[in-house]
């Protein structure tokens, strides 16, 4: 089964799809499939349980981007400083983290 985090990231690409459709079609192209992404994403917010997918809408409405990288112990939204003792949760993968700066969910990556 996923993790909670890698479903909030496919979540959050699925919305960003979604959303890119709706700008290529404000120039004038025409694109599908977004129905099928829409149906995607309501499959997928299913499988999130209800107060991580609340948190997730709620970061959504007031950031681009609700789930956001961590690189040399920085939030990459905010540019502040994780605290060690989120960055050894945050690592292991196990706990979805949010930012103390902003309060987006973070990712580690190397």
């Amino acid at each position: 089964m996923l993790k909670h985090l890698e479903l909030l990231v496919a979540l959050q690409d699925l919305d960003v799809m979604i959303t890119d459709i709706d700008e290529v079609k404000q120039i004038g192209f025409k694109v599908g499939g977004k129905e099928k992404l829409k149906e995607a994403r309501s499959q997928l917010a299913e499988k999130l349980s209800k107060p991580l997918l609340y948190n997730y809408e709620n970061l959504r409405k007031r950031y681009k981007r609700a789930i956001i990288p961590v690189k040399d112990d920085i939030c990459l939204g905010c540019f502040m400083r994780i605290p060690t003792s989120l960055i050894t949760r945050g690592r292991s993968d196990q706990d979805v983290i949010n930012c103390e700066g902003c309060g987006r969910v973070l990712y580690w990556y190397d």
